[in-house]
């Protein structure tokens, strides 16, 4: 072989340290990714699967269309009032010890939403799941960025948010079938879905605490090489200088502008997600039919979110990529809301759900390009306790507008203007972030 073959083959084929670099990533991507994206899978399955618990529970409450919504909605207080406290303290007692905490102590308040016995207690049940599980994904955000570089980072925080749509798909086939075990040791359908789909937490919970770590300098289950491997890379990223407390993260404009951005995602996936099975149940639906029907959006949405998400990290244009996903939510809102018919309206929610989803996976690879230390793990639990309080708006709006105008239209139309907002703020965000 000539000597320019040689110059040729060095070219194409990766060095001995590359090689050892996505090694190091792949293996942590397996060790850490499954056992956190079920974890997210029930975290968003304990938080949504109320709508379906509302076919039966609604009337068992004497519970009418605002009281649930706010009822729904009222575990975002708790969770926001305690998302910047938790991550803090996540950071200082380690993500391990912290997140095994958050997964133990919400899957039982999720099982013990079974005991409500009207609005008041429905309300405390499901404010007491919010405080319990405040601090899970902006910790889990940030210790993804401990141990993934900037290039893997959006691949990996949507495979992580596979959680959701997931969850989705699943949730409609179990609640189903366990609504149907309805007078089963006496215990009413919603009951027996409450407790079931909680208690598997506290099991994943246990699990986090034997299986992960808090660094990749504790990784046991990659070689030595592998680990100085990814420990460089990390180290070798361009950052920029690190603010050691949250008041310096609260006073940068990039900070604020985000929280409004994700706001307006947020409450449009809650506001239709939530809703979606008494949506499918006013255009005449079984339960056994909405089951199934509400979790086809979702499949779209998950190949939809892996697809986009493995572009942006080639492109790097996160910014632009986050302002299409809001965009395309918008739409399909907007959709939803004029075309009245069962197929049309599907298809609407359906290219709705596609955008609020993958403007997630998109929208949490930013924050950690200019947010490190102390700053990130309060930062970004500032931006999803604020953001995230969209997730009591849009549910309690959707059946505030139902109420009022006996139709599910208003609502739709109210998130698309929020999502149209978020799509104007994340276009004035590229003033302020330069480096895509």
């Amino acid at each position: 072989m000539t000597s320019a073959s040689h110059a040729q083959s060095a070219t194409l084929a990766p060095s001995g340290e590359e090689a050892l670099q996505r090694q190091a990533v792949s293996k942590t991507a397996w060790r850490l990714l499954p056992l956190l994206t079920l974890a997210f899978i029930f975290n968003y399955i304990d938080r949504t699967s109320v709508g379906f618990a509302a076919l039966s529970m609604n009337a068992d409450l004497g519970l009418s269309a605002t009281e649930f919504g706010w009822g729904a909605g009222i575990l975002f207080a708790g969770y926001c009032l305690l998302e910047v406290p938790s991550n803090l303290m996540l950071y200082r007692f380690g993500a391990r010890r912290w997140l095994a905490r958050i997964m133990i102590t919400w899957g039982l308040a999720a099982a013990a939403t079974a005991l409500a016995v009207g609005p008041k207690s429905f309300y405390f049940a499901r404010f007491v799941l919010g405080v319990a599980e405040a601090g899970f994904f902006p910790g889990v955000t940030f210790y993804l960025a401990c141990w993934f570089p900037a290039k893997y980072r959006t691949r990996m925080l949507a495979w992580f948010m596979v959680g959701v749509p997931v969850s989705s798909i699943l949730s409609g086939p179990l609640s189903g079938l366990l609504l149907n075990m309805d007078g089963v040791l006496g215990l009413a359908g919603w009951k027996w879905m409450f407790i079931m789909q909680g208690l598997p937490a506290s099991i994943i919970g246990v699990v986090v605490l034997l299986m992960l770590r808090d660094n990749p300098s504790q990784a046991h289950w990659l070689t030595q090489p592998e680990r100085d491997a990814l420990i460089g890379m990390l180290a070798s990223e361009r950052r920029e200088k690190e603010k050691k407390h949250l008041g310096a993260a609260l006073k940068d404009r990039r900070v604020l502008i985000l929280t409004g951005i994700q706001f307006g995602f947020v409450m449009g996936s809650y506001g239709i997600g939530i809703w979606l099975p008494t949506i499918l149940k006013s255009h005449g639906l079984s339960v056994s039919a909405i089951s199934l029907v509400s979790s086809v959006p979702y499949i779209f949405a998950t190949v939809a979110m892996l697809t986009w998400a493995r572009a942006v990290d080639r492109s790097g244009k996160k910014i632009l990529n986050l302002l299409l996903t809001c965009l395309l939510g918008a739409g399909g809102m907007i959709v939803a809301a004029m075309l009245n018919a069962f197929w049309p309206a599907m298809i609407g929610i359906t290219i709705a759900i596609i955008g609020v989803t993958t403007a997630r996976a998109v929208f949490w690879s930013i924050p950690t390009r200019f947010l490190s230390g102390a700053a990130a793990a309060g930062g970004l639990a500032f931006i999803n306790s604020v953001g995230t309080f969209g997730g009591f708006a849009g549910p309690f709006l959707v059946g505030w507008l139902k109420d009022q105008t006996g139709s599910f239209s208003m609502g739709m139309l109210g998130m698309a203007v929020m999502l149209i907002l978020s799509t104007l703020l994340t276009a004035s965000l590229r003033f302020f972030v330069k480096d895509e």
